[in-house]
Formats: C-alpha cells, structure tokens, sequence
C-alpha cells in the first residue's frame, strides 16, 4: 500500500484512485486488466471480472468463480454498474461514428452528399471496408446508381486519406 500513497500524490487535487475495478469478462480479461496496471504501476488496486453468461466473479489468484444468488443485491449492484459501462461506452461509440462520417475523404468526391456519404458509412461501416466493397455493393446504397457507385470506386482508389 505505500506504492500506492506514493501514486496518489501524484494525482491532480481532488482525483482519486477507484476503490475497484470492474473487468467486463471472465479470466482472460481480467488477466489482460491485471497486466495493464501492472504495467502502469497500479497492481495493488482491487480488481474482480465479471463474467455475463452465469454471472461468475472472478478473482486475482483464485481460479474459481465467487457465484452471488442471483437475487443478491450485491449482484444486482455489479450487473447495474456493467450495464451502465455498457451504455456508456456506446454512447461514446456514437458520439465516434458521427465524427467519422462529418470528416470523410468522401467530402471530396464528386456527387456525395451529405446525406449519399453517411448513407454509404452507415452501410459499410468505416471508409476501409467502402474501399474493398464492389461496385454493385456500393450500388445498392440507397440514392448510389451504378453510375455513380463506379465513380465512386474510381475515386477511392485514386484518393487515399
């Protein structure tokens, strides 16, 4: 633990460190996590993994998941904190996918709207894989006729970010 006081005197004023981590898996995850603050000088935190299909907690050093009845509130707490990292963490995905699509090499290509270029973003997902997509994938974008679909391959092949 003096590590640790030696850490957090090196924090901002005000921050502090968690009184647990919470690892979203099982035991791989949690070894990954472990390695992680191993590695950043924070393996004296208290850290549990959270498995979702039976709910195990696992634990640093015991190979054995702690199983909560499942009407535990100590569970339910668990299972509300990981619920809400979830929303979180997509909200946040979100708020990414919108920043992509308003900054695209797409700007640039002739006959892409606004509207043409979050369409074949929302379609294909990330410009990396509109690059590998055919020309008759591309025209099946909704408001992307064959036409403009081959320009558009053109134009990807032409103009890289």
């Amino acid at each position: 633990m003096e590590a640790m006081r030696g850490l957090e005197e090196k924090l901002p004023i005000g921050a502090r460190l968690p009184d647990l981590i919470i690892v979203d898996g099982g035991k791989g995850q949690l070894s990954s996590a472990m390695k992680e603050l191993q590695r950043l000088g924070l393996h004296e935190l208290p850290i549990i993994g959270l498995a979702k299909e039976r709910e195990e907690i696992y634990r640093p050093g015991i190979s054995e998941p702690l199983l909560l009845p499942h009407d535990t509130g100590a569970l339910k707490l668990l299972q509300r904190i990981r619920d809400e990292a979830h929303r979180f963490a997509n909200g946040y995905h979100q708020i990414l996918m919108k920043r992509r699509i308003k900054e695209s090499v797409l700007d640039d290509c002739p006959g892409i709207s606004r509207v043409r270029k979050e369409r074949l973003l929302k379609q294909f997902g990330s410009l990396a894989r509109l690059r590998k997509a055919k020309i008759e994938q591309i025209a099946e974008v909704e408001g992307i006729s064959m036409k403009l679909a081959g320009e558009i391959n053109q134009f990807l092949k032409t103009h890289r970010p």
